[in-house]
């Protein structure tokens, strides 16, 4: 293993990230260490963790099954993973009532709607120059989560939109996946967080958004004038 030297920056990354990087190691020096043991091979990486039990490592299947489906058309919420062709990701939160986020086409594939919202498309770019996905699919709740690995298109319209209306729309478009890898992960993240747990939420531990918006995103508003955009009542009015 090899000692892992002080303000390295993060490996990849483009348009600035790297001087970012930097500045953050610039602020925090007590952040970086040369006492850092980096692992840089897959041997030392096994030598730490250890290797699967034969139930893990062979839990993947390439289709759907009736559970999945049914977790599918259960789930509310789901995180989309991507990356471009430089290595560049993204993790983009996906949501929608629960029936109505996912439309699953067939055993080896699934479509996923997509909303209106700040019009980024970070992971959809990604798509176009990189189709390899991850997705994790939660339900308010539950430890375990499904888990979706695949190849992913974009597409603008198709008969199956008509079954993903909400509130009288259709998406905007829907990301297609096709299926290489499907599995369920277990809770223990979930456990050692407590995230499912309301005696650990303290949501007014951080600023309100509006507050966090003003510093950071130079939007030239009053916080009052943003305080009322971001209101529940107002904000929901903007979902679809």
């Amino acid at each position: 293993m090899a000692a892992g030297p002080p303000g390295r920056g993060a490996v990849g990354l483009s348009d600035g990230r790297n001087d970012s990087a930097a500045r953050v190691h610039a602020s925090y020096p007590e952040a970086v260490t040369p006492t850092w043991t980096e692992i840089s091979t897959l041997e030392e990486l096994v030598d730490l963790v250890g290797v699967p039990h034969e139930r893990a490592a062979t839990k993947g299947r390439p289709a759907l099954l009736d559970i999945d489906r049914q977790w599918l058309a259960a789930t509310p919420f789901c995180v989309l993973a991507t990356s471009d062709a430089d290595g560049n990701c993204d993790a983009s939160p996906k949501g929608d009532p629960a029936g109505s986020l996912v439309h699953v086409i067939d055993d080896r594939t699934i479509a996923i709607a997509e909303r209106p919202g700040n019009k980024r498309v970070d992971g959809y770019r990604n798509v176009l120059a990189n189709p390899h996905v991850g997705l994790n699919f939660l339900i308010p709740g539950r430890g375990d989560t499904l888990r979706i690995n695949g190849r992913a298109r974009l597409v603008s319209d198709a008969p199956f939109f008509d079954e993903m209306v909400v509130k009288g729309k259709r998406p905007i478009l829907a990301l297609v996946v096709d299926i290489d890898d499907i599995f369920f992960h277990c809770a223990k993240a979930f456990l050692r967080s407590g995230l499912w747990d309301p005696e650990t939420w303290d949501p007014d531990h951080l600023p309100k958004r509006a507050v966090i918006a003003k510093q950071v995103e130079n939007d030239p508003r009053t916080l009052a004038e943003m305080e009322d955009y971001y209101r529940t009542d107002t904000y929901s009015k903007l979902l679809y």
